[in-house]
This record gives C-alpha cells, sequence and structure tokens, in this order.
C-alpha cells in the first residue's frame, strides 16, 4: 500500500463520525434555539400579564 491510499483509507474512514458530529450539532443548535423562543415568548406573556394587573390595580406601570 503506497501512502496515498493510506491516506485516502483514513479520510474515507473520517467522514461517516464528522457526518454524525455535524448531524449532532444542528439537532443540539435548533433544541437550544427552540428553547431560547419558548423562553422569549413567556418572559414577554409573563411582562403582558404583569401590565394587565397592574392597570387593573390601578397602579402605574
Amino acid at each position: 500500500m503506497s501512502a496515498l491510499e493510506v491516506a485516502l483509507d483514513v479520510l474515507i474512514s473520517l467522514i461517516p463520525p464528522a457526518l454524525v458530529g455535524v448531524l449532532f450539532w444542528i439537532m443540539m443548535r435548533s433544541i437550544l434555539r427552540a428553547d431560547q423562543r419558548e423562553r422569549d415568548t413567556y418572559a414577554q406573556i409573563e411582562a403582558e400579564e404583569r401590565a394587565k394587573r397592574a392597570n387593573a390595580l390601578g397602579e402605574q406601570p
């Protein structure tokens, strides 16, 4: 086996783990972004509810 064949075999053997790593990164990024959007939405709803309650009680917002 020549050095070129060995290098090609090494590169070919690294492709599947690299693809799995990229897939894992994409999945984790989407999960974390969805969690952040959920937290932002919850905070917005919470602020709206607090403002409604303050207005109902006659307090200044």
